[in-house]
């Protein structure tokens, strides 16, 4: 028998009876999607350590850029964190040790390990140079930065930090320069060196504090900028930087405790030179760099929603 193609009856395919058809189906349903609710952070200050976590490379970059410019186009380079601390330590020596006579009123564990006087001040400019760049660099960072902060979001508390971050560098090329002076002097630091990187931190976070104080200020009030310089070199003058203290007068000792860079100073040279160890005046230097960071991170943080429109 002759089949054709228009005799032939296609069956009809097996239909699942659990199974939904597209005819029967009708109009497809949108997909949920997700809905996220913005609520403004309750607490003391909103800080949100987990973006900071997530944008750490971008604060290594801050850093290393910073360091990048501070040197590019320079005729000694790296050279300047060499320069710049050992002009200070002859100026003050001469001014400090030779004129004024400080040389002479080292405390007795110095003058028994035979410890000159450019040690000494030596000493003491270590952590306040990371420190005056903090106040300084850090409380006008971020007016320098008012095109990035306009343009990109990312977490403002980086500006100030990354300045804090590029000057550990020079700090730590002071440091070596300062152990080259030791072997110079054949002196040996104590075993109480071991603190250094303790009081590293200690010295970071107030310049930190300070940094984000500063800067917060500087953006909310342009006048501020021009107090910059004074404030840090009154600063300096009412640190123990370049002068030991008269251990007859107790009072003074506890007036410059209000000072959270005493006590830093005094454990840096105990660190160093075997000097005798002021624990009260630390203990009330770290308690006063807890409240300066924690203030500082307040202040920023409350006014950061105005720094694009006043930077």
């Amino acid at each position: 028998m002759d089949l054709t193609a228009s005799s032939i009856q296609a069956e009809p395919p097996l239909v699942d009876p659990t199974s939904k058809s597209a005819s029967t189906q009708g109009p497809t349903e949108p997909e949920e999607t997700p809905e996220f609710e913005i609520r403004a952070r309750r607490g003391w200050v909103a800080i949100d350590f987990k973006e900071l976590m997530n944008y750490r490379e971008l604060l290594y970059f801050l850093i290393w850029r910073d360091v990048k410019v501070r040197y590019k186009q320079t005729v000694l380079g790296a050279g300047w964190a060499i320069i710049q601390p050992v002009m200070n330590v002859i100026i003050q020596t001469v001014i400090f040790g030779t004129v004024a006579g400080f040389a002479s009123k080292l405390p007795e564990e110095l003058k028994t390990r035979h410890i000159p006087y450019s040690l000494f001040n030596y000493a003491g400019i270590l952590p306040w140079m990371l420190f005056a760049t903090g106040c300084t660099a850090g409380g006008t960072s971020l007016m320098t930065q008012q095109n990035l902060l306009t343009k990109i979001y990312f977490p403002r508390l980086f500006v100030p930090t990354c300045v804090v971050g590029a000057a550990l560098l020079d700090m730590a090329i002071s440091f070596g320069v300062f152990f080259v002076m030791m072997a110079c002097y054949g002196i040996v630091p104590p075993w109480t060196v071991i603190s250094i990187p303790l009081l590293i931190l200690l010295t970071a976070l107030a310049a930190s504090g300070m940094a984000y104080l500063l800067s917060a200020l500087t953006v909310t009030y342009r006048d501020f900028r021009f107090l910059l310089p004074f404030m840090v070199s009154t600063w300096q003058f009412l640190s123990p930087v370049g002068y030991p203290l008269d251990p007859h007068r107790q009072w003074i000792r506890w007036l410059l405790r209000l000072n959270p860079l005493y006590g830093i100073i005094n454990a840096y040279r105990s660190a160093l030179l075997g000097q005798h160890w002021d624990y009260i005046g630390l203990a009330m230097s770290i308690g006063e760099v807890t409240v300066i960071l924690l203030f500082g991170m307040y202040y920023f943080k409350k006014t950061e929603r105005r720094f694009a429109d006043l930077a």
